[in-house]
């Protein structure tokens, strides 16, 4: 039996002075919600257009799932809440409840996120337990659950969250014979000092 994979986008709802507040302190509340719309609607768009998995967007506040005006309009893309709980327990949410298949959770806090990225998730959880997406901060960006035969209970439990111990405190948390993979490090952009590197790598991109 062929198992639907699930991709899971985290999103914050894009308001003024509600997202990317590290970032706002270092450029501005004005530019940090650009670029947090920006980088919200091209990975939306980017991965959730891809026929090999089912993207769903987890947005918190809850009610703003009831409003599909306020997110990148994608067809195909469910639009769902995170639900109440500290970010383990919303995270842990849709591995538990969403259909059979592969669950992935992503947030938005990555632009340079590609579908080849995606597929190389769902490809090592044809033969792991879980897979991870190391950040060079110690964190990461990607975590995926086989969910087979069940996702553990507890499984984002006494994990430090945005520190440099989220990762190592989410790996000792886990089943102690789970099968781990890791894909390629990506940095996120979270201050002033990650988002002046990620725009110069971008010109660099795009300057013959």
């Amino acid at each position: 039996m062929n198992l639907e994979h699930h991709l899971v986008i985290f999103a914050r709802t894009p308001r003024r002075g509600a997202v990317k507040r590290r970032l706002a302190a270092d450029i501005g509340a004005g530019p940090a919600l650009a670029f947090y719309r920006r980088t919200l609607n091209d990975v939306t768009r980017r991965l959730g257009s891809d026929p090999r998995w089912r993207t769903w967007l987890a947005v918190t506040p809850d009610g703003d799932a009831l409003h599909p005006g306020l997110w990148p309009l994608v067809p195909g893309v469910g639009l769902i809440p995170q639900g109440q709980g500290d970010l383990g327990a919303r995270m842990a949410r849709p591995m538990v409840e969403l259909p059979p298949g592969p669950v992935m959770v992503i947030g938005t806090d990555i632009p340079d996120i590609a579908p080849g990225h995606i597929a190389d998730g769902f490809a090592a959880l044809g033969t792991h337990d879980f897979v991870f997406g190391p950040a060079a901060d110690g964190g990461y960006w990607l975590v995926g659950a086989r969910r087979r035969p069940v996702v553990p209970a507890g499984l984002f439990r006494d994990v430090r969250w945005s520190t440099a111990h989220a990762l190592a405190d989410t790996l000792a948390g886990l089943p102690r014979r789970a099968r781990v993979a890791m894909l390629d490090e990506l940095d996120d952009v979270d201050d002033g000092a990650a988002w002046a590197a990620w725009r110069e790598s971008r010109r660099k991109r795009v300057t013959p």
